[in-house]
């Protein structure tokens, strides 16, 4: 993907989670979900942190590490205290058998090879380590509202009137995803060795109403415009191509 993106519409990033607070809160609280003993953790694709640092101010989860190849995300996140790579998913080395758990929070859609990363993943992680999946579901109201709003180009045509959040996710941010659905993660994530999966899911109001209040995750992906997947390591697979 173009992480020139990030880059120059760094600010915008925090700026929409500001003015979409019960959205942020109920997506921080389902990350921290399966996140009770993270162990050795890193972030792949942290962005500029913000997830990070209210995991540890509200959830006392601390996450120190992370991957991230925008300059501009990299330099908010080391702001904020984390130890971050400034290097693209298809680059990162994430070492052998080193971490407990490999966290990709909102970044399934950015990252063109998403099963390499996975590879990558399950090759970085101890025997029975987890890696915990969170993002917006193709299938998902946020997921074809979003696909919509890149097919189209902006969120001003008409057609988005009284279907659209108020404050609405930066359309930049929108083209450059390919939302995929849960059973395509699902299913590359077994192609790479992992199973015994847990889900859990937020954000199960319409778009226009998520931000009304905080909600708390429930179990599933069924209904869900935020799907978390929490998956083991029961095999070794390579990273090779």
């Amino acid at each position: 993907m173009d992480h020139n993106v990030f880059d120059k519409y760094a600010s915008k990033y925090d700026a929409w989670f500001m003015k979409n607070k019960n959205v942020l809160e109920s997506e921080v609280a389902l990350v921290a979900y399966f996140l009770k003993k993270p162990g050795k953790a890193i972030s792949v694709g942290c962005g500029s942190g913000l997830f990070e640092m209210l995991l540890k101010k509200m959830y006392d989860i601390i996450i120190g590490e992370g991957i991230e190849p925008a300059f501009g995300m990299a330099e908010i996140a080391e702001k904020r205290g984390m130890n971050i790579k400034q290097v693209s998913t298809e680059e990162m080395d994430l070492g052998f058998e080193k971490y407990d758990t490999v966290i990709f929070n909102g970044t399934p859609s950015y990252i063109s090879d998403l099963k390499k990363a996975f590879q990558k993943s399950n090759r970085a992680l101890k025997k029975g380590g987890k890696v915990l999946v969170v993002d917006v579901p193709k299938e998902s109201s946020y997921g074809i509202l979003y696909n919509l709003a890149a097919k189209i180009g902006d969120w001003q045509n008409p057609i988005f009137k009284d279907a659209k959040p108020e404050d609405v996710y930066p359309i930049e941010f929108v083209k450059a995803a390919n939302w995929r659905s849960t059973p395509e993660k699902i299913e590359l994530l077994k192609e790479c060795g992992f199973g015994k999966f847990q889900f859990a899911q937020t954000l199960t109001a319409h778009p226009v109403y998520s931000n009304f209040r905080k909600e708390e995750p429930q179990e599933g992906f069924d209904k869900g415009d935020y799907v978390a997947i929490f998956a083991q390591k029961i095999m070794e697979v390579s990273d090779e191509s």
